[in-house]
């Protein structure tokens, strides 16, 4: 059964005119869902389909909202995708007792996402989850990926910081932890710290970031949801040489960016990217773990700059 969170619904942006001219944003953000493997998968689109393509991946507990500042922003220039994840945001919730919570699972119905939209090239945006997600894609079709961007996202066992002390004793014993796991990952203070961090200006960012997320966390099923995606994360851990060995012979177009008020990963793991990929742009920002929070015109000029260097041509088709 498909669910809806009222308070995670955007509205649709209106191309208003002052004094009879057109607002600096041309191409208006359009909602799209499209059926996957036989679930209904919900992408937010702007941009012409010509235009050098960015795929964006979103993390937890978000979903594909997180990047509409960035649609705003970019879509003069690029053609942007932004799906959400099986269990996230307006794409289908089916019953974890009836579908595998994986991030295999994901990148795989990710993967037959972009080539039902017919999206043949592109440059994938990760931020948190959408690392794990985005690199297995990358490792399934090499050849599909034009560059890759990492914000927040975990490459690196020593990325994972001391907060990840009682999320490893749940990958070991589920049973035992999971009550603690779900205290740790899914309460409202959590959720909040996810976005404030450490930073010294609380007033910067907007409580409706984590309490809307907070509301999408108590629908039903998702503490479930949830529970048994993060018990499959542990595969992450286990991938990251794989994922490291591929940055190092593939050396990627590679741009980091980085909230330095991040409290969910260790400090030092943009750097770690550059020892994969010598020639990284990395940038730490005045930002937390969700930088586009409230450094969304800087992320904004960095991608523009590092996207709009890369190969031009036909990266995407819409199919039919």
């Amino acid at each position: 059964m498909k669910l809806f969170v009222s308070v995670m619904l955007a509205s649709f942006p209106l191309l208003a005119q002052t004094q009879g001219k057109e607002l600096p944003v041309k191409h208006a953000t359009v909602y799209r869902t499209i059926q996957i493997d036989g679930l209904s998968i919900f992408y937010r689109e702007a941009g012409p389909k010509d235009a050098p393509a960015l795929l964006l991946l979103h993390g937890l507990p978000s979903s594909s909202r997180m990047f509409e500042p960035l649609l705003a922003r970019l879509s003069d220039r690029f053609h942007l995708i932004a799906p959400d994840y099986p269990g996230f945001g307006h794409s289908d919730w089916p019953d974890p007792k009836q579908f595998a919570y994986t991030f295999d699972h994901c990148a795989e119905i990710m993967n037959h996402f972009t080539e039902a939209i017919g999206l043949s090239r592109y440059t994938l945006y990760m931020q948190d989850y959408g690392g794990p997600v985005g690199f297995r894609m990358a490792l399934a079709h090499s050849d599909r990926v034009e560059a890759l961007i990492v914000q927040d996202a975990v490459a690196h066992n020593d990325g994972l910081g001391p907060n990840w002390k009682a999320r490893r004793a749940f990958w070991a014993d589920r049973s035992a932890n999971e009550s603690a796991l779900r205290t740790n990952l899914l309460s409202l203070a959590t959720t909040r710290t996810r976005h404030v961090g450490s930073d010294p200006n609380v007033e910067r960012y907007n409580p409706d970031l984590w309490t809307d997320e907070f509301a999408f966390l108590n629908q039903a099923s998702q503490a479930e949801i949830q529970s048994d995606l993060f018990y499959d994360y542990r595969t992450n851990v286990d991938s990251y040489p794989k994922w490291q060995a591929w940055m190092r012979e593939k050396q990627p177009r590679l741009l980091v960016i980085w909230g330095k008020y991040d409290l969910s990963f260790d400090p030092g793991e943009p750097e770690r990217y550059r020892e994969d990929v010598p020639t990284a742009q990395v940038h730490v920002l005045d930002a937390g773990h969700f930088a586009l929070d409230t450094a969304a015109d800087e992320i904004a000029e960095l991608v523009g700059r590092f996207a709009g260097s890369l190969r031009r041509g036909p990266v995407s088709r819409r199919a039919g």
